[in-house]
């Protein structure tokens, strides 16, 4: 098996062990937000993240701790949100004139911002209850909400949930199929990750995806908006992340989240948690601070699960609501493995390039 994008595998994860471990999601769309003015704006602090922490209903995990912050402090979040790659790349436009003060964002491209000079270190009040493989050595970032990779089925036209890759090759999803831009969302390259892992190599993953396209919609730089359509039954299956899906499922009564698994292995997933850093030359650095320190408090991390649907970063918060409970069900007897995220960061677009080649896109 290729170790291109696999450090380890570990063990299937237990009920037990998903609440006290980590997690990670996603890539996604614009939404509102803006910039602060130059020079001004001492009760401001802007954030840019991928989605699926936010509600269009304004109940979801950022939501709540954001409104709780301002309250608490006095400083208003400024609110900007993409795919994890677009908001990257946003940053690295603005280097000479930075409006951003906090970067959130799935991996590899929290690694990515890090190594475009985005990020500067600070060691948020709490990270110290984060798990070492969460967070970065050098504290220019740490996951404040873990998540895993998943997929989606539309429940309501599928009795039960796809069990294998090799089942999505049916004519029955011709049309019906359809998963998020690699390299552009951050649970679009998840896809590649995992593909690679469950195949045991790049071109092996790269010739499975090949034959996938005949099935597969098309190109969609958001994920959040495909579970939507599968709940709709548009689609019968698309990617997307525990977290978000899990969110999105209390609403979307057709929704299910399913794991992949190569004909004849077992299901399986890896973390893809939210990591947030404070971004070099922030306008607002101070406030930036305040707002990653509230994000890993106990407070903010005990309503991970309960409103977010996620599960804390912090080791020492083990939530028993029943979001809780229903999640580590859901993960139980599902492999979880650790990608080589050093690798992919360092490799990254030369996995995207084959996956452009392999699927014409």
């Amino acid at each position: 098996m290729s170790r291109a994008l696999l450090l380890r595998t570990a063990t299937a994860l237990t009920a037990g062990l998903a609440l006290a471990t980590t997690l990670t999601a996603c890539g996604g769309s614009s939404t509102a937000a803006g910039s602060d003015s130059a020079g001004g704006g001492e009760k401001t602090v802007t954030v840019y993240s991928a989605d699926g922490l936010k509600s269009d209903k304004g109940d979801g995990w950022y939501d709540k701790v954001f409104a709780d912050f301002t309250k608490k402090t006095g400083i208003e979040v400024k609110y900007v949100e993409g795919g994890s790659g677009e908001m990257v790349q946003r940053a690295v436009r603005e280097k000479t004139n930075t409006q951003a003060d906090v970067l959130i964002t799935l991996p590899p491209f929290i690694q990515q911002a890090d190594g475009k000079g985005l990020l500067q270190a600070y060691a948020p009040q709490g990270s110290d209850q984060v798990n070492g493989a969460d967070k970065a050595a050098d504290a220019k970032w740490t996951s404040v909400v873990n998540n895993y990779f998943g997929f989606v089925y539309n429940k309501k036209e599928l009795t039960t949930a796809p069990r294998t890759w090799e089942e999505l090759l049916d004519a029955t999803y011709k049309g019906k199929l359809q998963y998020s831009t690699p390299g552009v969302a951050g649970d679009g390259t998840a896809v590649l990750v995992k593909a690679v892992h469950d195949f045991g190599g790049k071109d092996q993953a790269m010739d499975f995806l090949k034959r996938l396209q005949a099935n597969n919609v098309g190109p969609s730089s958001s994920t959040s908006k495909l579970a939507p359509k599968t709940d709709k039954g548009e689609l019968l299956v698309a990617n997307g992340d525990v977290q978000m899906n899990f969110a999105q499922s209390k609403s979307m009564p057709n929704l299910g989240i399913w794991f992949p698994a190569k004909d004849g292995g077992r299901p399986t997933t890896f973390a893809l948690p939210y990591a947030a850093g404070l971004v070099a030359k922030a306008p607002h650095t101070e406030n930036g601070k305040k707002l990653l320190d509230h994000l890993l408090s106990e407070d903010a991390q005990k309503l991970v699960s309960e409103v977010g649907g996620g599960f804390p970063a912090r080791t020492d918060v083990k939530p028993t609501d029943a979001n809780a409970i229903e999640l580590a069900k859901l993960m139980g007897g599902v492999e979880v493995f650790e990608p080589d995220w050093a690798d992919i960061d360092k490799n990254l677009t030369a996995y995207v390039d084959a996956w452009k080649s392999a699927t014409g896109s």
